[in-house]
């Protein structure tokens, strides 16, 4: 049991069907060519062409495994041919710091109608917002709509369903959830990208064999044949963990989750797996890092071929790549 008195989840391992790429991470501090310390928890699409990938940027020291206020935190940008081997670019690309802002944060990338939308977490003075922002050239944003607080991890569906866009979304539910991390994946509709509602819970905590913290959204979903195909992150804590990073204390651990929600209606969840289909294995997952045992989806594409590529942030430190077939991953959501 832990502090919480919740049991404890235990050892747990990735799915058989996902694959770690050797190129691991495919980006790091070191491939950036200005001094960032933290680069992990990308949003990717494929854009004009290639692959584009705006990754977040914590500033610091990673041989005195320091980091810089928070306010310094930005998000910076790279491009690939392949999906594999990226070029970052040479300055960030969008920062959010005022009287109010304090930084912008985890962006996720979806194409809509050839348009480029930003889903990102917003710290303000009063609270942690979830934004929308859309560009057409990485350059300039506009940002469309922010939140009330508490609410991130927002992601949007890339085409409009039945005339409607849609969001998932992880509100931060602490009073009426006992004031424990008892934060769910919910749903929600929006005529314009602006004004939201039709809000619905989609997936509690406690639907999540290997999450006894909390869950919710990760990289936006992919569309196939038999339904959205998405990613969601899940968190254990176990309180025998202790220091884990760089922080004196870090009893978390974060996998990732992958669901089926149908088509038309992807309030519903046609399937979902029962085990992890990333958990933290590899060194650059579960050591050295900032924060151990971390696996954190952002950017999810589907290939021609069937390949799927799931980009996730490493032990918040970096940015790595695994892959599966389509297939596969929708037989072990509906458990075929």
């Amino acid at each position: 049991m832990n502090d919480n008195n919740t049991p404890i989840i235990g050892a747990l391992a990735s799915s058989p069907l996902i694959r770690r790429h050797p190129a691991n991470p495919v980006l790091d501090a070191a491939r950036v060519p200005y001094p960032t310390a933290l680069v992990f928890n990308a949003g990717v699409v494929k854009f004009g062409g290639r692959y584009v990938m705006v990754f977040r940027n914590d500033y610091g020291s990673l041989d005195k495994q320091t980091l810089e206020p928070s306010h310094t935190t930005d998000l910076g940008i790279a491009f690939s041919e392949d999906g594999i081997h990226w070029t970052a670019g040479p300055k960030p690309v969008f920062k959010l710091k005022d009287e109010e802002f304090v930084r912008g944060y985890d962006p996720r990338l979806t194409v809509i109608d050839g348009r480029c939308y930003m889903c990102f977490a917003v710290d303000t003075r009063h609270g942690i917002r979830g934004g929308i922002a859309v560009t057409d050239d990485f350059e300039s944003f506009e940002i469309l709509s922010l939140s009330t607080p508490d609410l991130r991890n927002m992601v949007l569906f890339p085409e409009k369903i039945n005339g409607n866009y849609v969001r998932l979304e992880r509100p931060f539910t602490v009073y009426s959830r006992g004031g424990l991390d008892r934060f769910d994946t919910w749903i929600a509709e929006s005529p314009d990208l602006i004004y939201w509602g039709r809000s619905e819970l989609l997936l509690a905590v406690e639907q999540v064999p290997f999450a006894n913290d909390k869950i919710g959204p990760a990289a936006p979903p992919v569309k196939t044949d038999k339904g959205w195909l998405t990613t969601f992150h899940a968190v254990d804590l176990d309180p025998a963990r202790g220091k884990n990073g760089w922080e004196p204390s870090w009893k978390k651990r974060y996998t990732a989750g992958i669901m089926l929600l149908d088509l038309n209606n992807p309030k519903k969840i046609l399937g979902m797996s029962a085990s992890p289909l990333l958990a933290p294995e590899a060194p650059y997952e579960t050591d050295g890092g900032f924060r151990n045992d971390v696996i954190f989806p952002g950017g999810m594409i589907l290939e021609d071929d069937g390949e799927v590529k799931i980009y996730y942030g490493a032990a918040d430190t970096v940015e790595c790549l695994a892959t599966a077939h389509v297939d596969d991953l929708i037989r072990l959501c509906l458990g075929q």
